[in-house]
């Protein structure tokens, strides 16, 4: 089974910095991409950041030249650095891992979601 650990989360104010890191263990051949969710309470789950294995990277707008996704491929981990946070940041982060393939089962990838972590910025 592949499990994904997430860490970083917490209270910061507005302005002020936070590191998430999602690293994935288990038995793990190859993970497609890996990157960050969240969802705000009342709203639904969306997409923060993503990146590949080859480094291809796709940022929601409203985080764009403020967050930050990079990935250590070697070690199953990718991190996201977020800057200037806003209240309107504040949310539950959770990873994610697209198309994971096991040793035992090269043909197939599945999806795998971090059990999240609390993001909170106050004004």
């Amino acid at each position: 089974q592949v499990q994904l650990v997430e860490s970083g989360g917490g209270l910061v104010q507005a302005g002020g910095s936070l590191r998430l890191s999602c690293a994935a263990s288990g038995s793990i051949f190859s993970i497609n991409a890996m990157g960050w969710y969240r969802q705000a309470p009342g709203k639904q789950r969306e997409l923060v950041a993503t990146m590949t294995t080859g480094g291809s990277t796709n940022y929601a707008d409203s985080v764009k030249g403020r967050f930050t996704i990079s990935r250590d491929n070697a070690k199953n981990t990718v991190y996201l650095q977020m800057n200037s946070l806003k209240p309107e940041d504040t949310a539950v982060y959770y990873c994610h891992a697209r198309d994971v393939v096991q040793p035992t089962t090269l043909w197939r990838g599945d999806d795998y979601w971090g059990q999240g972590t609390q993001v909170t910025v106050s004004s």
